[in-house]
């Protein structure tokens, strides 16, 4: 193949994944405005959260960071002194150094797999963090990921650090099935402003990429890895979404 073709294609390569970005992009944008996935309520209760937590300067490692928007707001008028974020995309990274810029810290961004370099990490034994922060991300794990995930979180944290984790939990009585039917008849009942495109693009996601676990599951884990305790600090009305802390 002659580097025309290869430049040819990586330009189309390019664009496809441009293409992509912008159209989840929109649809992120959508649910955010219109607090369809209740990101005003559970943001609230992260920000009290940090600034009742730590009361003197503290670090936060943000694992699937994206554009760092509502995190940057949370951090307003908190104790943090450093903030480290990593994700995948770098179109969201550049927007997220733009977003920091709102809290007075010490801000560095490092793009690749969470999951990878967080194993890099731990292997090196050279960093720790008061806060770890992961946002709807963990769910896109199977268990066995999760678990392994969450053991590589433990040494990364001090000796009374927290790691704060908001995302989809399953009810207790409900396998993934039943809980993607449930979740997908509250997106058609409450996602009004969805075009059907949009629709299928987050129907597609859901029963394609969303492997939620129940609460007693985190119990469980967060045990044997030694964490002292975990606390369930918020769930939204449709018990869909919580916001757990997971005690050093």
């Amino acid at each position: 193949m002659s580097d025309i073709a290869l430049f040819n294609q990586t330009e189309d390569e390019l664009g496809r994944v441009k293409e992509c970005f912008n159209q989840q992009w929109k649809i992120y944008q959508k649910v955010l405005n219109n607090n369809y996935m209740g990101h005003r309520e559970i943001y609230s209760h992260l920000h009290e959260l940090l600034v009742n937590y730590f009361q003197k300067p503290f670090t936060m490692l943000e694992l699937g960071c994206g554009d760092a928007s509502l995190t940057s707001q949370a951090l307003l008028n908190t104790h943090i002194a450093s903030y480290k974020g990593i994700d995948l995309s770098i179109p969201a990274l550049e927007i997220a150094k733009q977003n920091i810029t709102i809290v007075q810290c010490n801000a560095t961004f490092t793009q690749g797999d969470f999951c990878e370099l967080v194993a890099e990490l731990a292997q090196s034994q050279q960093n720790t963090f008061d806060a770890i922060f992961m946002s709807f991300a963990l769910h896109h794990l199977h268990l066995e990921q999760k678990d392994r995930f969450i053991g590589q979180l433990k040494p990364l944290l001090t000796s009374d650090g927290v790691f704060i984790l908001i995302d989809i939990v399953r009810q207790k009585e409900e396998d993934r099935e039943t809980y993607i039917k449930r979740c997908l008849e509250g997106v058609q009942k409450h996602w009004s402003l969805l075009t059907s495109e949009e629709y299928l693009m987050v129907e597609n996601h859901i029963t394609s990429s969303d492997f939620p676990e129940t609460q007693s599951t985190f119990q469980e884990i967060s045990q044997k890895h030694g964490f002292t305790r975990i606390d369930c600090l918020y769930h939204d009305p449709l018990n869909i979404t919580q916001l757990l802390c997971f005690h050093n």
